[in-house]
């Protein structure tokens, strides 16, 4: 009786562990995601600006002509 009791109990324990570990994992991603949500804002900003400066440039060297 003890070893099937035994089983159980370590059965219980591994998928306790696995729940655990199944939220750090969501919790991480959603981590990650934030950041991958921010890190293309400020990429898609740096794109803008560097646009805006390009069009700038190309105004000034047509006024140069």
């Amino acid at each position: 009786m003890f070893w099937p009791m035994l089983a159980i109990a370590l059965g219980f324990l591994g998928i306790a562990v696995l729940g655990v570990l199944a939220v750090k994992v969501f919790v991480e991603a959603q981590r990650l995601g934030r950041q991958v949500t921010h890190s293309t804002r400020r990429i898609n900003r740096a794109a803008e600006d560097l646009e805006r400066a390009a069009t700038d440039l190309a105004a000034t060297g047509e006024s140069l002509r």
